[in-house]
């Protein structure tokens, strides 16, 4: 199988006025055509801050210090700007965490459409706005005209997610790039916009990298998971291979936080000297732990 994009011992830093902050330690790992790979991880654990790296989106005072970003047979850290903004959108695509930082609040979205073509040389015309049209009722938007005609403040939160999903597929990319595309929709919609991606990219040959806190997204949508700690990635693998069988002690402690509907809840009196005055019991990982995650 093809690799889209193979990532080797990427290294990435932040300058503060306390100096220096390593924030990716010799991370590598790649996406196959055609897979969905999930990367987990608590906050400030450097998941953001590898994809903002392979789409050169990493703002001062973060800069990549090392390491090497291969996408189809193109080192991305050697292009120069002008080049990665053709690559940006056409090529790879780009959902952001959260939509309305993404769309211009005073721009119709017909004409956010329109911008993305006339950026990558596309020419807009009418076939052009029935694609865009076509790829907005693909997404689940209920009455795409209307919503092509009005403003990102009109639609709800996941209405606003399907639109970024449209245009990030607009101009048909060989990767997506998810972060968090569903930090800020309630579970029910959240089902909706995964399912809508999953059936889009892969569904369409298209590969996928989701950035995600949600064990049970992985468990569902994706191929092979990274768990990420600390800067460094401690694990990957298959799905089933990391849920059913954790290697690290970090990816055992990530699953056994899943709460599960026969896990008993335990009074811990202040007496005690509270949760950390005891090493708790580990259990092991078992086949249970990934139904409940997918369940989750």
């Amino acid at each position: 199988m093809n690799k889209t994009l193979q990532v080797r011992e990427l290294e990435a830093e932040f300058h503060t006025p306390r100096g220096v902050v390593r924030a990716l330690h010799g991370v590598s790992f790649e996406v196959q055509d055609n897979e969905i790979v999930g990367i987990v991880g608590e906050s400030g654990s450097g998941k953001s801050t590898v994809v903002r790296s392979i789409t050169k989106l990493l703002m001062p005072p973060g800069k990549v210090s090392a390491g090497n970003i291969d996408f189809s047979g193109r080192s991305l850290l050697d292009l120069p700007e002008r080049e990665m903004r053709r690559i940006r959108g056409k090529e790879i695509g780009f959902i952001a965490q959260n939509p309305f930082s993404a769309l211009n609040p005073v721009t119709r979205i017909e004409k956010q459409f329109a911008h993305i073509a006339k950026a990558h040389g596309v020419k807009v015309d009418a076939s052009e706005r029935s694609r865009a049209l076509q790829l907005l009722e693909s997404t689940g938007v209920r009455d795409p005209e209307r919503v092509m005609r009005g403003y990102a403040h009109e639609l709800s939160g996941g209405m606003a997610q399907r639109v970024v999903i449209a245009m990030a597929l607009y101009l048909n990319p060989q990767l997506v790039i998810a972060d968090e595309p569903t930090t800020a929709l309630d579970l029910t919609v959240q089902r909706q916009v995964l399912d809508t991606l999953r059936r889009l990219t892969v569904g369409s040959g298209r590969s996928m990298l989701i950035v995600t806190h949600d064990l049970g997204v992985v468990a569902s949508y994706c191929n092979r998971v990274l768990v990420m700690y600390r800067g460094n990635i401690v694990e990957q693998g298959l799905v089933d291979d990391v849920f059913v069988r954790p290697q690290h002690p970090y990816t055992i402690s990530l699953l056994n936080s899943v709460v599960r509907p026969e896990d008993e809840m335990q009074y811990v009196p202040e007496s005690a000297g509270g949760p950390d005055s005891a090493e708790p019991e580990t259990p092991d990982p078992s086949e249970a732990q990934l139904s409940e995650a997918r369940r989750s």
